[in-house]
């Protein structure tokens, strides 16, 4: 089960005597320990029934950690931090273990790999709980974000304004639930966060140097452009969080041109696109100046510069440098 699926509702599932979360995403980590602990010692818990033990910790301190009742909590929770090299070590006791678990006691392992077809793994499947902790990839997060930003921070946001954030700010969870955290407080009283809180709050000073950049390539000011380049692989942004940017604002112009292409009007087909009604004019002007066969290749220019970034066949500015001259059709 993944961690999504069990923090959408974790009373409805069951610990038994032993969890395990397991894979690389920190955040989910940390949000499902939590529930953990609130199912086991309660949610007005004070963590007086918690027991936290290192990666070093030996089988002996765990298991009489296991054994010991509380005199603070009638149940004890017992995380192992780190326990890869612990179960490696401990396989084949702790399933003995699980044969006859302690009645009063949950033990908790945050690990990294978990393989199912162990029989630990498959002992844990039938009388515990494992929670699969791996990244969210892809299309997959901007619907998370919708659910949490409802869930977590009482705000409504689109899935195109989730998308932004995952853009602006990167896919690590951690991060990208600050920022909510951030833009809820920034919104107020507003039900919903929309893409022009987005743009002003993530990513700072950063940020607003990239819609410059953007804003001088439609209006044909590339040497203005440059200069917001210069100043922001100075600061040390990373090629990819630019293209989140660039990508954010040119892949709505490439739907738009793909429905002027297929004969509505060039105004309407920008709207339907995703873009904001204020900037119709500059964008009409811009796909005018820029003509239908370049605009038509928006696309391809956007994907390969991210295959080129992620393949690093080219170094990262050039590859940018060569997309934003692209977009200003200035270079096929």
């Amino acid at each position: 089960m993944h961690a999504t699926e069990f923090l959408d509702e974790p009373s409805r599932h069951k610990t038994g005597p032993i969890v395990v979360v397991f894979g690389k995403e920190r955040f989910l980590k940390v949000e499902s320990i939590r529930e953990v602990e609130a199912m086991v010692l309660g949610p007005e818990s004070d963590a007086l029934g918690l027991v936290r033990l290192p990666a070093s910790t030996d089988l002996k301190t765990v298991l009489d950690s296991l054994w010991t009742v509380s005199m603070w909590n009638p149940t004890q929770l017992v995380l192992v931090e780190d326990a890869d090299d612990f179960v490696s070590e401990h396989r084949q006791k702790l399933e003995a273990y699980l044969e006859k678990p302690a009645k009063k006691a949950v033990l908790l392992l945050d690990v990294q790999s978990w393989p199912s077809n162990t029989k630990l793994a498959k002992k844990v499947a039938a009388i515990g709980l494992a929670i699969d902790c791996k990244e969210l990839q892809g299309a997959a997060i901007a619907p998370w974000i919708v659910k949490i930003c409802r869930t977590r921070h009482g705000k409504n946001i689109d899935r195109q304004t989730a998308q932004l954030i995952v853009d602006l700010a990167g896919p690590d969870l951690g991060i990208i639930d600050q920022e909510l955290a951030k833009l809820a407080a920034y919104v107020g009283q507003t039900a919903a966060i929309d893409a022009t809180a987005v743009e002003k709050l993530v990513g700072g000073w950063r940020m607003e140097t990239t819609w410059k950049m953007l804003d001088a390539i439609r209006d044909d000011r590339p040497a203005v452009a440059f200069e917001c380049l210069d100043k922001l692989f100075a600061a040390g942004e990373p090629a990819l969080k630019l293209l989140g940017g660039i990508n954010y604002v040119y892949r709505p112009l490439a739907r738009a041109t793909e429905l002027s292409r297929q004969g509505q009007n060039l105004e309407q087909a920008i709207v339907a696109g995703g873009t904001k009604s204020y900037q119709i004019k500059n964008l009409v002007d811009y796909l005018k100046r820029l003509k239908r066969p370049r605009a038509e290749r928006i696309l391809n220019w956007l994907l390969e510069a991210d295959l080129a970034i992620k393949s690093s066949k080219a170094p990262d500015r050039i590859v940018v440098e060569r997309l934003l001259m692209q977009l200003a059709g200035r270079t096929a």
